[in-house]
Order: C-alpha cells, then sequence, then structure tokens
C-alpha cells in the first residue's frame, strides 16, 4: 500500500524553494509506494505545473511567517489563526490518511501543528538562514525542535546556523544538498538571438551579465548595480540584465532598483526583465552568472541551475554557494564588497582561458555531485524510515 506525504509549501511561485518543492514532489509521486498531495497558499505558476504532473494541489492557509505576525494584535490572534488553519487543511483533506507531513521551508507552520494534534511523522525542510529579526531568529530554532520528528537541511550553511542555536537538533538532523537536472534542450541559436535581441535589447556581440533571481534587499541587486557601473567604461559592449520580479505586495523594490539606474545613466545598458517561466532560455542567453548576494544563501540553487547552462558564475563567497561553487568552478568575491565584486567581473572579461577551465569544470560538478536522483534517494530513504 503507498504512503501520502503532505507537502506544505509557502508560496506558488517559481524560484529557488518552489522548484526544489516541485523536483521533489515529482521524483516522489511518480513512485508506486508513495501518494504526494502539496498545500499551498494560493493559485499560481508552481500550482500549473504540479497538476500537469498530475499531483494533487490543496489551497489552503499555511500560517506564513512574517514581521507583520509579531504585532501583539497578531499574536493575540495566533491560537484561533492555528486552530482555523488546522480545521481547514482536515476539511480539505477529505478523510485522507496522511503518513509523513513534510514542510518545505521555516515559513510555514500550519504542517507542525497539524502533525502534532493528529500524532503524525512530521520532517521540516529547511531552505533558509535566518538572522534578522533576532526575535525570530532566536525563536525558531526552539520551535523547530519542538514541532519536528526530522530535520532536512539544504546546506552545511544552513544546519550550522540553526544548530549552533539549539544544539540538540543535531541528533535528528539531516543534510540534503539540492538536485536539479536540466529537462530542457540547448536553445536553438534563433531562440538566443530572439531573448537577446528582443527581451534584453543588446547587440549581438555584446556581452551580458546576467543576475536571475527574486528582487528584494539581500539578492544584491544593488551591488552589482555599483559594481557595474564602475566597470562600464572599460568594457563599452558589456550589459546587465536583472531577470526577476520582487515579492508580491513589494513593487517598491523593483522601483528603487529602475530610479538607482536611471541616476546612474544607464537606462540603455541595463534592464529589468520580469520573472520568466522558460529559464534555460534566459540561462542560454546571457554570458555570465552574477549571484552577489548580500547575506548567506542557505543553498543557491541558480548557482546550479548556471553550471547546467554552462555559464561562468561570479558569486558571492559566503553560505551555501561556497559549497557549491569551488575556486576552480567559478569566481568568489568578498560578500558586500563592490570593489571585490568590480575584480572579478573584470577578470571574467580578460582571461579567457581561465573562464573556459572554469565553465567545464563546473558543469561536471554540477552533473556527477549534484543529480537530481542522488536527491530523491535521500529522501525516499528518508521517508521509509518508519515503514
Amino acid at each position: 500500500m503507498s504512503k501520502t506525504i503532505l507537502y506544505i509549501h509557502q508560496s506558488a511561485e517559481l524560484y529557488g524553494s518552489d522548484k526544489t518543492l516541485l523536483y521533489l514532489a515529482n521524483g516522489i509521486n511518480i513512485r508506486p509506494d508513495f501518494n504526494v498531495i502539496v498545500v499551498i497558499p494560493n493559485d499560481g505558476p508552481l500550482k500549473k505545473k504540479l497538476e500537469a504532473h498530475h499531483i494533487k494541489v490543496i489551497i489552503s492557509p499555511i500560517i506564513k511567517v512574517s514581521r507583520s505576525m509579531f504585532t501583539i494584535k497578531s499574536l493575540l490572534l495566533l491560537p484561533f489563526t492555528i486552530i482555523t488553519s488546522v480545521n481547514k487543511l482536515k476539511k480539505a483533506l477529505k478523510g485522507t490518511k496522511v503518513d509523513i507531513v513534510h514542510s518545505n521551508t521555516l515559513a510555514v507552520l500550519v504542517g507542525a501543528f497539524y502533525a502534532k494534534k493528529y500524532k503524525i511523522r512530521h520532517i521540516w525542510h529547511v531552505h533558509e538562514i535566518i538572522e534578522k529579526p533576532k526575535i525570530v531568529s532566536s525563536i525558531f530554532p526552539v520551535i523547530v525542535d519542538l514541532f519536528s520528528s526530522e530535520v532536512v537541511f539544504n546546506s552545511n550553511a544552513s544546519k550550522t546556523f540553526l544548530c549552533n542555536k539549539r544544539p540538540r537538533l543535531l541528533k535528528k538532523s539531516h543534510i540534503v544538498l539540492n538536485g536539479l537536472d536540466r529537462e530542457a534542450p540547448k536553445t536553438s541559436t534563433a531562440k538566443i538571438k530572439n531573448i537577446r535581441t528582443n527581451l534584453f535589447k543588446v547587440e549581438k556581440h555584446d556581452v551580458v551579465l546576467g543576475l536571475v533571481g527574486r528582487i528584494n534587499k539581500w539578492k544584491g541587486q544593488l551591488l552589482l548595480l555599483e559594481a557595474f557601473k564602475n566597470v562600464k567604461p572599460e568594457f563599452n559592449n558589456l550589459k546587465l540584465i536583472f531577470i526577476g520580479s520582487p515579492p508580491p505586495n513589494q513593487d517598491y523594490f523593483i522601483h528603487d532598483l529602475q530610479n538607482k539606474i536611471e541616476e546612474y545613466k544607464l537606462e540603455n545598458d541595463c534592464r529589468i526583465v520580469p520573472f520568466q517561466n522558460n529559464i534555460w532560455g534566459i540561462w542560454d542567453s546571457i554570458d555570465i552568472a552574477v549571484i552577489p548576494s548580500t547575506e548567506p544563501e542557505p543553498f543557491g540553487l541558480v548557482a546550479l541551475e548556471a553550471m547546467l547552462a554552462k555559464k561562468l558564475i561570479i558569486a558571492a563567497n559566503h553560505g551555501g554557494l561556497v559549497e557549491i561553487i569551488l575556486p576552480e568552478t567559478g569566481y568568489l568575491f568578498a560578500p558586500n564588497d563592490v570593489k571585490s565584486l568590480e575584480v572579478k567581473i573584470k577578470q571574467s572579461l580578460t582571461n579567457e582561458g581561465q573562464v573556459e577551465n572554469f565553465i567545464q569544470k563546473g558543469y561536471k560538478r554540477a552533473i556527477n555531485e549534484f543529480s537530481l536522483q542522488t536527491y530523491l534517494n535521500h529522501f525516499i530513504k528518508l521517508y521509509k524510515i518508519s515503514f
């Protein structure tokens, strides 16, 4: 008899943790010994992708952690919110027996309370390094300890951060590095030309720096823009493309970025392209991937995507990124250091032999060390522990 895994996730978008959930849920669902149900808070591209793979999706409140939760009013209402959310989920499941609850990211709480109430094994999958606000950073290790059967971390960096605050978590912790396979063939030359001409607005011989990711305060868009401004006078054919959108109801991030582009008078050399579903076409159309995160990335799935697309990577030297990108597979710069970033950009544009060596070694590392099947095998083994 198949076992039912109930995944709880924080959004219906298609960024890092959304994609890892999609790959995991699909890889588990196609097996005859498992049945998958995914709970998300709203409709969106992730829901469509899951349903295209014949995965059941439930839209239900997930009790998402946010700064607004820590107001006096919200804290007073929290018990009612928990009871209401758990009851709504129970009703939506329509009597389905759940064998494992898998909370995908720290930001969702309903899975923890649902599993506790109905005495179901609960796996908490940590994709974050939460340093701020301090109250959340202090409380979460305790909550995870009290409400989880096992804890899965997506990197050594995320494990170290949480377990240092709550050492007793170590005894039930696992590290499962994200896995990824390229599911799309190499983009045709004609399609690449179309993307670069009509979407990026660049010329044939332009060199395109690309930052793929959500536009927010810590992904490093403003840091990269400043470095680009300083390097640009030496490289006339250099262009910069930001690919991504801000979080819901936080459009001010994109307005701030656009205003800074105009302040630097870079409107002809830098563009913001909204989130794209066909991410492999985007990767194939840029020349250099930059990951300038100003806070430590828990993992950094975009680094794997860039490696699988055979792109040179320039990345901040902290967090989970250093578990993916080695000194022999890409350029690492001092975090939050615009001058260090400028140096690496210049090296990437003038050191052709080293660049090609980085690209080839990076591709081999992605294929050999971060395959999707390896990722799935870890979870299959973990799910079957109590079966």
